[in-house]
């Protein structure tokens, strides 16, 4: 065995599947475990820009996906990807063949399929991650071939195929470990917020949500005497959003910005409620941190599995959602009042959310992933 962990992580296409991936690696770095990296993903993304940025050395593959129940419009799309997914499982097993990894991590999405195949072809053990209590159609192909199953819940384990059960292993979904160092003050700083009600942040992901952020300005007058809100609509959405009608003394509750960076860990630490969607990386982030939250899940998703994500943690007592496919915004003000009127309820949430969260998830996915290269240093 090799005294350097040849380490090969495929997944992507979304940072659902892409941040799980860094962030473990990230994991196996601060063990200062002497190691060479191989990504493959595809060239358009999110994995190629994440990767340049970190400086990982990347191979780019083709791929295709297949739509479950294609409209006409897409079946044209669906047979091309038929042609092209051999295309990317030669490309997986050349690239996999050349590198040789003492270990595969498969994060998920379609790229993830041809290097899950690649693995098996040249015999190296794939350690494949769920990032959803529902698994998703390549991750249930990939289950298979996988050495190591890892799992972010517990309920996970009933989508699997029952055969290869005794494979997995509930690690949780890691999450950015800075997300966990946030400053409280430093948001109340930078938005210039008050300490006389509490604070909703609001957010849609990176291109922001037309559905929360229409719902949001519907309810933004009657919410603003409760509440202050930071709101991050997304760059197409800003001029909209600062246009929103609102009572002059209350105008400067409301701050909405195109996007958050780096002030992400501030805001978490700061607000008192957060408004999101319910993937899988959203869900993470909030039991890691122990927020509680209305959540609106984007419906449908493959598998509907936002939906189920918002159900686990409504069940769990840690948060709210709009579970119907055409909320309104009197049902959104009726799920955030009782929180924003009740400090006790808000706290019990929190604790709930907690409870859910896995805050050493990415500690845990590096231990599978040493075990399985039968790496010891």
């Amino acid at each position: 065995m090799s005294r350097t962990l040849r380490l090969l992580i495929t997944g992507g296409g979304t940072g659902g599947h892409t941040y799980p991936a860094l962030t473990t690696l990230t994991a196996v770095r601060r063990r200062q475990v002497p190691h060479e990296v191989l990504w493959v993903g595809t060239a358009n993304g999110l994995e190629a820009r994440i990767t340049a940025e970190h400086g990982i050395p990347f191979k780019a593959i083709t791929t295709g996906k297949l739509r479950r129940r294609p409209n006409l419009r897409e079946l044209g799309t669906n047979i091309a990807d038929v042609f092209r997914i051999p295309v990317g499982v030669a490309q997986a097993i050349g690239h996999a063949a050349r590198f040789l990894p003492d270990v595969v991590l498969s994060t998920g999405g379609y790229v993830a399929v041809p290097i899950g195949v690649a693995a098996k072809l040249i015999r190296r053990p794939l350690v494949m991650h769920e990032q959803t209590t529902v698994v998703g159609l390549a991750n249930r192909i990939l289950a298979r071939l996988a050495t190591r199953i890892a799992l972010s819940h517990e309920s996970s384990l009933e989508y699997l195929p029952a055969s290869v059960r005794d494979r997995a292993v509930v690690t949780g979904n890691p999450i950015r470990p800075e997300l966990l160092q946030g400053n409280r003050a430093a948001a109340y700083d930078l938005f210039g917020l008050t300490f006389e009600v509490p604070l909703i942040y609001v957010t849609g992901g990176a291109q922001g949500s037309k559905q929360i952020n229409t719902l949001l300005a519907e309810i933004l007058p009657r919410l603003l005497p409760h509440a202050q809100v930071v709101h991050q609509c997304g760059p197409a959405w800003i001029e909209q959003m600062r246009a929103v009608a609102l009572p002059p003394e209350l105008a400067d509750r409301y701050h909405p910005v195109p996007y958050v960076g780096s002030e992400l860990a501030d805001l978490f630490a700061a607000a008192d409620v957060v408004i999101a969607r319910s993937g899988a990386g959203t869900v993470s982030e909030l039991t890691a941190i122990g927020k509680p939250s209305v959540l609106v899940p984007l419906i449908p998703t493959g598998g509907d599995e936002q939906r189920k994500n918002a159900g686990y943690l409504v069940s769990a007592g840690a948060a709210r959602a709009l579970l119907e496919p055409h909320p309104t915004a009197d049902m959104l003000l009726a799920e955030l009042m009782p929180l924003l009127a009740d400090p006790e309820l808000r706290a019990a949430m929190a604790e709930a959310a907690r409870k859910a969260g896995r805050v050493d998830a990415a500690e845990a996915l590096c231990d599978v992933l040493l075990e399985t290269a039968h790496w010891h240093g």
